[in-house]
C-alpha cells in the first residue's frame, strides 16, 4: 500500500468520512475526528514496511471550538483489522457508532 493509498482505502471502509487529501475527517455535533497517515519525524532511518495510522479525536467547547483530546497510533498488516479496530478506538472515545452518528 501506497502512503495516500492506505487513506484512500480506509475511506471505501468509513463512507461517512470526508476526505481532505491529507486526512479522512468525522465530525459531529460534539466531536471531529482525523485519520492521518502518520510519519516517523525523526532523523533516523527507518524501514518502516506497515503505515501508521494517527487517530487524533477533538472534543466541541461551549464556545463552539474542537480542542485537541488524545490520539492513538495504529499499525497492523491487515486493512479490515486496521478499520475494524480504528472503528471500535473511535466507538469507545467518543461513545458513538461513527458509522452512523459521528
Amino acid at each position: 500500500m501506497t502512503n495516500s493509498g492506505i487513506l484512500r482505502l480506509l475511506y471505501d471502509y468509513f463512507p461517512m468520512a470526508v476526505n481532505t487529501g491529507q486526512s479522512l475527517v468525522f465530525v459531529s455535533e460534539d466531536w471531529k475526528v482525523e485519520l492521518w497517515e502518520h510519519r516517523n519525524t525523526t532523523f533516523a532511518i527507518s524501514k518502516q514496511t506497515k503505515p501508521t495510522i494517527r487517530v487524533k479525536i477533538f472534543k466541541k467547547t461551549l464556545k463552539g471550538d474542537f480542542v485537541a483530546g488524545h490520539y492513538q497510533d495504529f499499525q497492523l498488516d491487515s486493512l479490515n483489522e486496521l478499520a475494524l479496530q480504528i472503528e471500535r478506538y473511535i466507538q469507545f472515545a467518543v461513545g458513538q457508532n461513527i458509522r452512523e452518528n459521528v
